[in-house]
């Protein structure tokens, strides 16, 4: 093989199908979901773009078929067999086969198990684990069939790291936990399970949160790299655990912050 064919093979994904949920973000802007999506599609799958708002999950697909890709969107509530059924009939009825599922689906919350109250504790819980839940248990026998595929879970180094953010950081604790139970449980069928687990990223939704330039200095500050990540650099290290470039990686929780968590909170 050469070294152009090397490059070329590496990020290949030529008669691949993706799935990603939580696929859109507000207007034109790129979060997590909304890169990894058009960053597989680049690397040629063919990719189904899930989120609750129709609209958004269009405007992606919109997005990738104008820089020459392939997509489709569904609206769907994917903490729930229904809506996480729904989304694959849609895609084996279009595509034939389900190759890839980035879960990028989640919410954040603040808060001591003391302050928050159960009715946000279980919505946390439900729309951050739940979703992977029901999405890999509809997903996995599909891939089954192809003998293999790549799960991506989503969680957060508030997880590793936690700060006040009880209920969040529980659930993202519990993504880890999963993807790796996962993959030793789904080895055996070819399907390897991977975990990203980003830092301070300036999304569009943080963007109309409206962080003040003193909060949004601080994160920068955070880092030992001196800057905030985006959406890209997020859909990047999907990207890169969906493909055959990591084919001998799985069960690994793959931390995507500028360093924000070698330093110690006196930092």
């Amino acid at each position: 093989m050469t070294h152009e064919e090397m490059q070329s093979a590496r990020y290949t994904l030529s008669g691949k199908v993706a799935i990603v949920c939580g696929a859109g973000a507000p207007g034109d802007g790129i979060g997590n979901g909304r890169a990894a999506a058009m960053l597989l599609a680049d690397s040629g799958a063919a990719v189904v773009c899930v989120d609750r708002d129709a609209e958004s999950a269009a405007n992606t697909a919109g997005m990738i078929s104008a820089c020459g890709g392939e997509g489709i969107s569904i609206a769907a509530d994917v903490t729930s067999e229904v809506g996480c059924q729904a989304v694959v009939e849609k895609t084996m009825q279009t595509y034939g086969r389900i190759d890839l599922l980035d879960n990028n689906v989640g919410v954040g919350s603040r808060g001591s198990i003391v302050d928050d109250t159960p009715e946000n504790w279980n919505r946390v819980l439900k729309i951050n684990i739940d979703s992977i839940y029901w999405m890999s248990r509809c997903v996995i026998p599909k891939m089954a069939l192809n003998e293999g595929g790549a799960i991506v879970n989503v969680s957060s180094i508030s997880a590793l790291r936690p700060r006040g953010l009880t209920a969040y950081s529980t659930s993202k604790g519990a993504v880890i936990a999963m993807t790796r139970a996962m993959a030793v449980d789904h080895a055996a069928q070819g399907i390897r399970v991977n975990c990203v687990a980003p830092g301070p990223v300036y999304t569009p939704r943080i963007e109309i949160q409206g962080l003040s330039d003193a909060r949004r200095a601080s994160r920068v500050n955070a880092a030992p790299l001196q800057t905030e990540g985006t959406g890209w650099d997020v859909g990047h290290a999907v990207a890169f655990l969906l493909s055959d470039a990591a084919k001998y990686v799985t069960g690994q929780t793959l931390v995507v912050d500028g360093g924000v968590t070698l330093r110690g909170p006196d930092r």
